[in-house]
């Protein structure tokens, strides 16, 4: 895509396939099901949901109706839950495409079966703490029963919950996800056997055991990386799939005491090279990176971005060393230093220089941004 436009994201789906069996392996017995929503994390979730299926993840999971329609019109026969009830008007859209709907509200229950679905599976989800969406833990039975009241339309098939704060590891958070799964199991012990179990996100599946239960939901773990520094340690093993990538687009010699790009707020305490990247806070690169200590390769060296990032492009100090038009410029990923080594810009670095998450780096980064899919790992 290089010849139609210098930037795009390198997806790397041997990756994927890398971080699924790793996973598979640190959870078994549990299965492990890929949450590709947000198309895939800002990966391409079609892409990703068979790169995830072919290494053995058991199902998939979204957040959206037209998500998962998206992944049965690109061929994805496999099991797709959506994480949360959807509006009672998208039931037939459900019904049709053989998504499992989450359910939590006796009126949506009742909008499936006007679908005539005949043993849809739906998962009841519980909200112990989390505080987003789900069913009250002492509403929990009596939703449980609505389900079995209206087969064989509908059967119960899942029973879940969602995590807070499992990729921090401080004694405050550790003893509040220990109250959720506490809060789960009194749920669990008031309804009659279910086929699958569920609570762990990527963070709890790499950190907590007594989470796993009969599935895992990995999201943010299957593309490499971590979902907080409470985890970090565990990641080691995980490999990046999303490289930010684009060609150097100008080249300009600047003189000390000159200043650069809007509100000029940066100025130049030497005279040095600058270099334009063609791609700006419209495809997903912060505004304010420059002012957090943002900072691209170029030649395997550490470019910082100067002046404000602007909507279409970005300036980069290059000082002294010879840069030219068409170069490799790396936001996020890796390149060689000129000693051999490797040095690396990670979608991690910059969340915690932006104080965000890895999370909102890569699902920002735009649709104008093409993705090209490579597969650099085999099995």
């Amino acid at each position: 895509m290089s010849d139609i436009r210098w930037a795009w994201a390198e997806i790397d789906l041997g990756a994927i396939d890398h971080n699924i069996r790793v996973l598979r392996e640190r959870v078994a017995p549990a299965a492990v099901w890929a949450v590709v929503k947000a198309d895939g994390y800002g990966h391409g979730a079609v892409d990703v949901a068979r790169a995830a299926i072919s290494a053995g993840a058991e199902g998939l999971c979204v957040a959206l109706v037209q998500e998962g329609i998206e992944l049965r019109r690109g061929g994805i026969d496999a099991p797709i839950l959506l994480l949360t009830e959807q509006p009672v008007e998208a039931a037939a859209h459900i019904v049709a495409y053989r998504l499992t709907p989450t359910v939590y509200h006796r009126h949506f229950l009742d909008a499936l079966v006007d679908e005539r679905p005949v043993g849809l599976p739906v998962h009841l989800m519980i909200d112990t703490g989390m505080q987003r969406v789900g069913a009250h833990p002492h509403t929990a039975a009596a939703i449980a029963e609505s389900i079995a009241q209206r087969a064989p339309a509908l059967r119960l098939a899942g029973v879940y919950t969602h995590f807070a704060i499992a990729d921090d590891d401080s004694d405050d958070a550790i003893e509040f996800t220990d109250n959720q799964l506490e809060s789960f199991a009194r749920v669990l012990a008031q309804l009659p056997p279910v086929p699958t179990l569920h609570a762990a996100n990527s963070a709890a599946a790499l950190s907590r055991p007594d989470s796993r239960f009969s599935m895992v939901r990995a999201g943010i773990a299957i593309y490499g990386v971590s979902p907080g520094a409470g985890v970090d340690h565990l990641c080691a093993d995980l490999r990046p799939a999303m490289e930010l990538k684009a060609r150097v687009s100008f080249v300009k010699q600047v003189r000390s005491g000159s200043r650069i790009s809007y509100g000029l707020r940066h100025r130049f305490d030497r005279d040095t090279t600058v270099a334009t990247i063609p791609l700006g806070y419209a495809d997903g690169v912060p505004r304010r990176l420059h002012a957090v200590g943002g900072a691209v390769l170029i030649g395997g060296r550490r470019c910082p971005i100067v002046g404000v990032v602007t909507m279409d492009q970005l300036m980069v100090d290059c000082g002294d060393h010879d840069v030219r038009v068409g170069d490799d410029v790396t936001l996020i990923g890796s390149q060689t230093a000129p000693d051999g080594s490797t040095i690396r810009i990670r979608a991690e670095d910059w969340a915690a220089a932006l104080d965000t998450i890895g999370y909102e780096v890569v699902c920002g980064i735009s649709s104008r941004i093409p993705r090209v899919p490579r597969r650099s790992i085999d099995h």
